[in-house]
């Protein structure tokens, strides 16, 4: 039988096959960060093409948080009706809804905005020096994770997944290439992830659905972060209630990756068999037989697909097909379409002009 397809249960939600589409940036919402007709035909359509959970991208917690003009938002009331549509064209399509929160911090892209960061280091040489958070600004970023898990409810989204990886602020307090700071917020594992457990805590308060939580497994480079570093990180988030680890990778400095098929999933592999948690894997995933290895050798609970799913809006059809597995077609795709359809009376066939003219 396969695991790919078969359904997963967090947190009394159910999946209906353990292929999710991962939060990738489109750069198109409007001015204000709010969700327009390309978010329901896109993710729309990745949904009826059969995936089980549909991330849309990354969801900016406050307006210096957007990694770019056109992110989403999630800072305001305003953004819930957007979110709320959005949910529903997804959940219309047979597929469950998650919504990552995050913060980009020193990598925001307006140069009219001041970056904030734990510490004034700038992501390379030709970048900006952000501004270090003060103990204030620190709680201002708790604060407004809170309040997206609250728009995140009313919205109605199923999974919560906080963004801890990628260079994005939170990644940037857990790691020593970021964070040098000297109060209670650097220095020691316990003090790095200390933000995080707040967050964490935060989020908890307002949401009670599934909670998963991306991370960057490793820096790729000297002094940073390793996929050993996150066994602790990774205890802790268990114990504050986390569901899943999505774990991704890179992103806290300029590095050349060296990148292969299945090239992150050791890190989910480790996490899920030294911690006992799921985990949810990413990295150049492109088949089904893929993506059923990794779930039948217990390397992880959950495959996230990206850049294959935005050439593929069908990928888990694509998959079924390679691991002769089937999988519903949409009702509309049928011979004789929806339910609705069906129940109309057919009228006879016309007769068929078969006339051939020379």
């Amino acid at each position: 039988m396969s695991l790919l397809f078969s359904p997963l249960v967090i947190k009394g939600t159910e999946f209906k096959n353990r292929i999710a589409m991962s939060p990738m940036c489109m750069h198109s919402a409007d001015k204000n960060g709010s969700v327009t007709d390309f978010h329901l035909v896109h993710y729309g359509a990745r949904a009826l093409g059969g995936a089980g959970l549909i991330f849309p991208e990354t969801c900016a917690v406050l307006p210096n948080g957007q990694l770019g003009p056109g992110d989403l938002g999630i800072w305001s009331d305003s953004h819930v009706p957007g979110l709320t549509r959005l949910v529903d064209v997804i959940h219309s399509m047979g597929a469950k809804a998650g919504i990552q929160i995050g913060h980009a911090g020193r990598k925001q892209g307006f140069p009219d905005m001041v970056s904030v960061a734990p510490s004034a280091i700038p992501y390379s040489e030709e970048e900006t020096v952000p501004q270090a958070l003060s103990l204030d600004g620190i709680q201002g970023i708790v604060a407004s994770f809170r309040a997206a898990a609250v728009r995140a409810r009313e919205a109605g989204f199923d999974v919560i997944e906080v963004h801890t990886a990628h260079g994005y602020l939170l990644n940037e307090f857990l790691s020593p290439l970021a964070n040098v700071r000297e109060d209670q917020y650097g220095g020691s594992h316990e003090n790095r992830y200390r933000v995080v457990r707040e967050v964490i805590d935060a989020v908890r308060q307002e949401w009670k659905g599934p909670l998963f939580v991306r991370i960057s497994s490793t820096d790729y480079a000297e002094g940073g972060n390793t996929p050993e570093d996150f066994l602790t990180y990774g205890r802790w988030m268990k114990e504050q209630a986390v569901d899943l680890i999505d774990c991704s990778s890179g992103g806290i400095a300029p590095a050349v990756v060296n990148v292969f098929p299945n090239y992150q999933v050791s890190a989910a592999e480790l996490l899920r068999s030294s911690l006992d948690i799921k985990t949810g894997a990413v990295g150049l995933i492109q088949t089904g037989r893929q993506a059923e290895e990794i779930l039948q050798n217990g390397r992880a609970d959950m495959v996230l697909i990206g850049r294959e799913m935005l050439k593929d809006p069908f990928w888990a059809r694509t998959a079924g097909d390679d691991l002769q597995v089937a999988i519903p077609v949409p009702a509309q795709y049928t011979r004789y379409g929806s339910d609705w359809q069906r129940s109309q009376p057919r009228l006879p066939a016309a007769p068929m002009d078969v006339t051939v003219t020379r």
